[in-house]
């Protein structure tokens, strides 16, 4: 008799603690994943402002596009091992590399979005951007229907990171790309200019575009490491696919348009575990063109249409990828690349 009141009395305490959690968060209780294991996963994506060009209207030329919500971007993009989406093995992961975000605001419901994803409390997922809310560019973007077209008129750069795992130590200065003006000569890089200040486009719809291609970098602790890592992002323009610039007189590392800025090389020089993600508007960028800080691209298929222009570099124990990197079916125009790194 005394065993079974003592069981009695133990199953109902349990049932107690569930219905006072309920009865406080209208939900049973759920603690928190904990990913406490050494690998560091990442990925890059230009999620393009949350909507899709889906198709072309012949009648007009523009676009069909598709408004796409932040969780269905995440369940395209995120990845178990083998690479596959949707799976009981998708890990909550530690850094997204973002390009095309509107601002401060966005970036943060999506964080709390992928928070959510994961079980964690809002705020756990943590954005920075290089701007809080950039000023509207460009024209209609191809949208047929003007209000999904408005959504892709501010643009900025962003990095997403699980705070559960990772401590933000240090911020880079923001960078400007390089570019080609119109009507300039190139002359291997001596034609480019640094591609900043709202007189690059001159006046117009086009005045603040070259905020779109601002970059950012930051240094992260892995708290239960205490191992240092880099993260960056960058989105150069659309002319650097013809004409690699990344400043004044310079045409980028081996051509290609790409540089670190100052406060962002330093940091990486004294991180552990590096990652760089972006949307080169460039094809054929070799996967060693950033050797010279210890990073190999990853990532060889197609990430936008028929053409490669988006890039992963990391370094350190890079898991293999049974899908090369590249996730085909990510919800943008833009195919996401990740990296799943041992620290």
């Amino acid at each position: 008799m005394t065993r079974r009141r003592t069981r009695t009395l133990m199953i109902t305490t349990l049932l107690v603690g569930v219905v006072s959690a309920t009865m406080l968060t209208g939900a049973p209780a759920t603690a928190a994943p904990v990913v406490s294991d050494r690998t560091l996963r990442v990925y890059s994506n230009n999620m393009e402002n949350l909507v899709l060009n889906s198709s072309t209207d012949s009648s007009d030329g523009d676009n069909l596009c598709d408004r796409v919500s932040g969780p269905e971007h995440l369940a395209s993009m995120l990845v178990d091992d083998s690479g596959r989406p949707g799976t009981g093995g998708v890990v909550a992961p530690d850094l997204l590399i973002l390009q095309q975000v509107r601002g401060q605001g966005q970036a943060d419901a999506y964080a709390d979005q992928l928070s959510a994803k994961f079980g964690y409390a809002a705020g756990t997922y943590k954005a920075i951007v290089v701007w809080q809310d950039p000023e509207p560019w460009g024209g209609s973007h191809h949208c047929a229907t003007s209000a999904l077209g408005d959504l892709k008129k501010k643009q900025t750069n962003g990095i997403v990171y699980n705070s559960a795992r990772l401590g933000l130590t240090a911020k880079a200065d923001y960078w400007s790309a390089g570019w080609l003006q119109p009507g300039a000569t190139y002359a291997g890089g001596a034609g480019c200019v640094l591609y900043k200040g709202a007189d690059a486009d001159g006046p117009g719809a086009d005045a603040y575009k070259w905020k779109r291609t601002s970059a950012i970098a930051a240094k992260f602790t892995v708290k239960a490491t205490g191992t240092t890592v880099f993260a960056a992002t960058m989105h150069l323009p659309e002319e650097n696919r013809q004409n690699g610039c990344a400043g004044d007189g310079d045409a980028g590392i081996g051509g290609t348009g790409i540089h670190l800025g100052a406060s962002a090389t330093s940091l990486l020089g004294s991180s552990t575990v590096r990652v760089v993600g972006m949307d080169a508007n460039r094809t054929g960028i070799p996967a060693s063109t950033l050797s010279g800080y210890g990073l190999q691209g990853y990532g060889s298929g197609a990430t936008s249409g028929s053409s490669k222009i988006d890039y992963l570099f990391a370094n350190g124990g890079v898991h293999a990828s049974p899908v090369g990197y590249t996730v085909a079916g990510t919800r943008s125009n833009h195919k996401a690349l990740y990296s799943f790194i041992d620290f």
